[in-house]
């Protein structure tokens, strides 16, 4: 797979165990549960637990359907510390940014790249990672909803939605995010989710 885009439209502790969230509870779909089902499929195969990689597909798919992914998940959480109830409450564990700000594309067009190093590197600055291994991570920063590569926008169109600890601290993601997305007059040719299968 290729990785010109994130997997999930987010980043940061907290905003990408809500889209693990939602998508082990059924409330999306989109390329991280295809990815799953499609690297979980192959997992199967190889392991002589199912017929083929679609069969295992299949199988990923069913359990994520029919909630045992999700409770299976809870059952993780509680065996190592965590709460009880968390794949069945999760909301109410996860904390939540001071200040959250939707940014405006400012101009119309299609997004026609996104720089994941440096939308990465902006979620460090706003305290969701470590520039020195002294730092302390602020798990409910980052950035939500972001757009995903081929989009069409407008000057209003909203590119991601940011989650920051103070005011100025979302400006400067704001500027990063809007340097990290590029938006061109033309629609990119986008590459398939799954290129080949690297393996028996």
């Amino acid at each position: 797979s290729d990785m010109d885009q994130p997997l999930a439209p987010a980043l940061g502790n907290a905003l990408e165990v809500t889209e693990v969230m939602r998508a082990l509870t059924g409330q999306t779909k989109g390329s991280l549960v295809e990815l799953t089902c499609v690297l979980g499929g192959a997992v199967l195969a190889d392991a002589g637990l199912a017929k083929s990689d679609k069969a295992g597909a299949e199988t990923i798919a069913g359990v994520i359907a029919d909630g045992r992914a999700a409770d299976r998940f809870g059952r993780m959480i509680a065996a190592m510390g965590g709460p009880i109830a968390f794949a069945d409450n999760w909301a109410r564990f996860l904390p939540e940014a001071n200040v959250i700000q939707e940014i405006e594309a400012g101009r119309d067009g299609y997004v026609t790249a996104i720089d994941g190093e440096a939308l990465g590197l902006a979620v460090v600055a706003l305290g969701g990672g470590r520039q020195v291994e002294s730092d302390r991570i602020d798990p409910s920063v980052g950035v939500s909803e972001l757009v995903h590569l081929g989009a069409r926008v407008d000057a209003k169109s909203p590119l991601a939605v940011i989650h920051a600890g103070r005011e100025d601290a979302a400006a400067q993601a704001a500027a990063a995010l809007r340097r990290a997305i590029t938006i061109g007059p033309t629609a990119p040719k986008t590459p398939p989710l799954v290129h080949d299968r690297i393996g028996p």
